[in-house]
């Protein structure tokens, strides 16, 4: 099996297995509880913490574990609107958000905020003077994805962070989910205030993520209950997936200063095998993209059909991100881009993780060939 879908998710290291199954067999208690069993449990998730704060160079008390990428947006920007909805109503994001972000900016519409949707250029990329522009005295919350999860575009955060300095109400959201093990971010060099993380696009587990929130914020808590993280996310806590998620991180981060360039090598091979075939669009921009995603348009032939096609081959592509990709809509990144009509519905995603090889990229070129020959002789037939 040949697994490109790795910004859909990705295959959970041995390792986090292991760990997930140790803690659940040996350390069950309830952390919460006053016994020596619960303490045990308590200091675990303590140790979790500060692996993850020492990884993100961020401190302890910065970290919230969640259930993953969709809570921590939800949390980030409806806990920090509703929290200072007295100082303003509005908010600034993207038209190419993840739904999670663009799904929940609805939700705080419906209660009375407005929502500024920025453009993108031709790239994915939005611009820092856009930003800039959409500010104004109502302003409180400014949310933007670090990489874009379709198109791999690597957006100006930093330069968003320092720009948003002067106005101190104005609250920084990053969606880091994407970007996280494979683009390199300084939390606090970048003046962000909440960070979202999820665990399953780190070779973690589903169900795992965090959210960084900025010493001295506070936003209002999606659950309420107990004294769970710091009473920002009541429950008890999913000790397993605490552990395993601090674990999958850590050894993301070796694998990648152990092989930095390795994502990059193997983008710009299949990149050039690519851009040799007759009637294949890259979508992806040259410069400025994660390394990790390529997303390109096979002219003349939908992308469901074609990822359909290669698992023929035993080869796992996708056509856009997963949360969207059964909606049977236009890619909301490829609209904003002003990509081409005719391409909408053409556009193949493949995301690469440090175990894909040349070898496999190779193989993906052939059953392009192949299944691309195959359809469009297919096509002549019924004409």
């Amino acid at each position: 099996m040949i697994y490109f879908d790795n910004s859909a998710t990705t295959k959970p290291y041995k390792e986090v297995l292991d760990t997930f199954l140790k803690v659940q067999e040996d350390y069950f208690a309830n952390p919460s509880s006053i016994h020596a069993l619960g303490g045990r449990v308590e200091n675990l998730i303590s140790k979790s913490r500060k692996q993850v704060a020492g990884l993100l160079g961020i401190k302890e008390t910065e970290v919230f574990f969640t259930s993953g990428g969709t809570e921590s947006n939800n949390l980030a920007l409806k806990g920090a609107a509703l929290q200072y909805r007295h100082r303003g109503r509005h908010i600034i994001t993207t038209r190419i958000e993840h739904p999670s972000i663009i799904e929940t900016c609805e939700q705080l519409k419906a209660l009375g905020f407005e929502i500024t949707y920025l453009p993108v250029d031709s790239e994915g990329r939005v611009k820092l003077k856009d930003v800039k522009d959409a500010i104004k005295d109502e302003t409180i919350l400014v949310s933007i994805m670090h990489v874009n999860n379709e198109v791999g575009t690597i957006q100006p955060v930093q330069e968003i962070g320092k720009a948003l300095k002067p106005y101190s109400k104005v609250i920084f959201h990053v969606d880091h989910i994407q970007g996280a093990g494979k683009v390199p971010l300084s939390l606090h060099e970048s003046g962000i205030d909440l960070c979202s993380i999820s665990g399953h696009k780190i070779h973690g587990l589903k169900g795992t993520g965090m959210l960084y929130i900025k010493e001295g914020l506070e936003i209002s808590p999606l659950l309420s209950g107990g004294e769970q993280e710091r009473k920002i996310r009541s429950g008890t806590e999913n000790t397993g997936g605490i552990v395993s998620f601090a674990k999958a991180l850590r050894l993301h981060y070796e694998k990648s200063r152990e092989e930095p360039g390795s994502l990059r090598e193997l983008n710009d091979y299949l990149r050039s095998r690519l851009s040799a075939m007759e009637g294949i669009t890259i979508h992806t921009p040259l410069a400025g993209a994660a390394p990790h995603i390529l997303n390109f348009s096979v002219d003349g032939i939908r992308g469901e059909i074609f990822v359909h096609a290669l698992e023929d081959f035993n080869i796992y592509v996708s056509t856009t991100s997963a949360c969207s990709s059964k909606k049977n809509a236009p890619s909301r990144t490829l609209l904003g881009m002003g990509v081409d009509k005719s391409l909408l519905d053409t556009s193949i995603r493949v995301s690469f993780s440090f175990g894909n090889t040349k070898e496999e990229a190779d193989q993906l070129c052939d059953a392009i060939l192949q299944v691309k020959k195959k359809l469009e002789e297919t096509t002549r037939r019924r004409r």
